[in-house]
């Protein structure tokens, strides 16, 4: 019994284990792309393994996806089943869409890399103008220090809709965890 289900299912089995290994062999040249790009514009370690968890989720996310396929779900049945995942996630999500924006925003601020920490920018903001220093930059978020000692936490999403001047862009690395 063992050998005819072995015998039945040896296509997907092979299969799936080929996914497996492409997905360790993207994690690790996606990693190791994404570190390169770090290390060449001076990007801490902890904004790097932020991305990194991003990347790896992607794949993981597609990986499942294909595997699902290969195990023979059919087409409707798979799309039927996203869709009502994805139904019930965005109802649940809507009011958390922020979250997602803010994320994006912080992949963009890793890649584009307009500032750094320790740089003196302003938010030109017609409503609420801000000005101070990047003491850290998170998933969500930024730190400033303001010249009156204040920190302020500021959205990363918004802070992609704003111009920003840096003021002075300050050398000195500092290392900050998530």
């Amino acid at each position: 019994m063992f050998n005819q289900f072995q015998n039945e299912y040896l296509h997907q089995e092979i299969s799936t284990l080929i996914v497996l290994v492409i997905v360790v062999i993207l994690r690790y040249f996606f990693a190791k792309g994404i570190r390169k790009y770090a290390k060449s514009h001076e990007t801490l370690e902890h904004r790097t393994n932020l991305v990194i968890k991003y990347v790896n989720f992607l794949i993981g996310l597609l990986a499942i996806i294909t595997i699902v396929v290969i195990w023979g779900v059919k087409k409707d049945q798979l799309f039927l089943f996203i869709s009502s995942i994805f139904t019930v996630v965005g109802v649940a999500a809507f009011a958390q869409w922020s979250l997602l924006s803010n994320i994006t925003a912080g992949i963009i601020i890793f890649f584009a890399f307009p500032f750094k920490i320790g740089d003196h920018i302003k938010i030109l903001d017609k409503d609420f103008p801000i000005s101070g220093e990047i003491i850290d930059i998170k998933a969500f978020y930024i730190l400033l220090k303001t010249q009156e000692g204040e920190t302020v936490t500021y959205p990363n999403n918004i802070l992609m809709q704003k111009g920003i001047s840096v003021l002075d862009n300050h050398s000195e690395v500092k290392e900050f965890t998530d």
